[in-house]
C-alpha cells in the first residue's frame, strides 16, 4: 500500500509558508506557574492592606467598651465586659449629641445642594454647546486644584460681610460651594456616557428640557449620583477646618469640632473610654454609608468605562 508523504514546508527565509510545528509554543505550566505566584503576591497585598485597615477600626470598637483601667492594663484584651455607660456618657455629657445633629443638618442640606445643582451643570456642559462652554468647564477643574487654605480668610470676611457666619445655612452654602468643582467635573464625563436616543425621543415627544432632565436623564445618571454623593459625604462628614474657621458658636459646632473638644477635655479628665466612644460614633456614619452603597459606587465609577 502506497502513502502519501506530505511534503516539508519551505523555510521561512525562502518565502515560502510557515508551519505551525515551526512557530514558538509557550509553554502553558510556565505560565500557570507565573500567573500562580502573581495571584499570591497581589493576594497577599490585599490581605495586608485589609489587615491595615480593619485592624484599627475593630480596635477602637473594642476599646469604646472598655473602661480606663484595661485600656492601659490589658490595651489588646477583650473587655471583661461591655461598658455601654461609656457611649451613654459620651453621648449626653460631652454633647455629642448636639454635634451629630449639627452635623447631620449641614451635610444633609449641603449634599442634597450639591447634587441638585452639580447635575444640574454638569448636564448642560455635557450635552448642549455655547460659547464658553470650555471655558465654564475649566473654571470649575481649575476649582478643584485651588488650595483651600489660601481661601480661608477672605471667605471669613465674605460670609462675615453676609451675615451668615456662624450659622448652619452659612456652613451649608460654603460647603456647596466647596464641593461643586469636583461634582461636576465628575458627572460631566458620566453624562457624557449617557446615550442622546433616549433624550431625542422625549423632545419628539414634546418633553421639555426641564422634563427631560428630572424624569428621564437624571434617573439613568442614579449610579453617577451615588458615587459622587458618596465622595462629597465622606468629605463633608469629615470636614474640620472650614467649620473651624467659619462656625465658632459653641451650640452650633459640628461633630469634627466636638471629637476635637472631647480629646482636649477628656484627655485632661483621663475620661479615654468615653474619648473612644465618641471616636466610634463619628465613624460608624460614614463606614454605614460606605457599606450600604458600596455596589453603586462600583458601578458608578466604572459605567463609562463599560459603556
Amino acid at each position: 500500500m502506497k502513502t502519501t508523504e506530505t511534503p516539508a514546508p519551505l523555510p521561512a527565509e525562502s518565502g515560502g509558508p510557515v508551519s505551525k510545528v515551526d512557530l514558538p509554543v509557550s509553554k502553558p505550566g510556565r505560565r500557570k506557574k507565573e500567573g500562580g505566584v502573581l495571584n499570591v503576591f497581589s493576594h497577599g497585598v490585599l490581605v495586608v492592606w485589609a489587615i491595615m485597615v480593619v485592624l484599627p477600626l475593630l480596635w477602637a470598637v473594642m476599646t469604646s467598651f472598655k473602661n480606663d483601667s484595661s485600656i492601659f492594663g490589658s490595651p489588646w484584651a477583650l473587655p471583661d465586659r461591655l461598658h455601654f455607660e461609656n457611649w451613654a456618657r459620651a453621648w449626653t455629657d460631652a454633647n455629642m449629641s448636639d454635634y451629630f445633629l449639627n452635623t447631620v443638618l449641614v451635610v444633609g442640606g449641603s449634599l442634597i445642594g450639591t447634587l441638585v445643582l452639580g447635575s444640574m451643570a454638569a448636564y448642560v456642559l455635557a450635552r448642549f454647546d455655547f460659547p464658553g462652554n470650555r471655558f465654564i468647564y475649566y473654571l470649575f477643574i481649575g476649582g478643584m486644584s485651588f488650595p483651600i487654605m489660601l481661601a480661608l480668610v477672605p471667605l471669613f470676611y465674605v460670609v462675615n460681610n453676609m451675615g451668615l457666619l456662624n450659622t448652619i445655612h452659612g456652613l451649608i452654602l460654603v460647603y456647596i460651594a466647596y464641593s461643586l468643582p469636583f461634582t461636576v467635573f465628575f458627572l460631566t464625563a458620566f453624562f457624557r456616557t449617557l446615550p442622546t436616543s433616549v433624550a431625542e425621543a422625549a423632545f419628539v415627544d414634546g418633553a421639555s428640557h426641564t422634563r427631560t432632565f428630572f424624569q428621564i436623564m437624571l434617573p439613568m445618571a442614579k449610579p453617577g449620583l451615588i458615587s459622587v454623593g458618596i465622595f462629597n459625604f465622606l468629605g463633608q462628614w469629615n470636614q474640620y477646618m472650614l467649620p473651624t474657621v467659619l462656625n465658632t458658636d459653641p451650640d452650633k459646632k459640628v461633630l469634627t469640632q466636638g471629637l476635637v473638644q472631647l480629646a482636649v477635655s477628656q484627655g485632661y479628665k483621663g475620661d479615654w473610654s468615653g474619648l473612644f466612644a465618641g471616636l466610634v460614633m463619628a465613624m460608624l456614619p460614614v463606614l454605614g454609608a460606605y457599606i450600604v452603597f458600596q455596589r453603586q459606587v462600583v458601578q458608578g465609577l466604572t459605567a463609562g468605562a463599560l459603556k
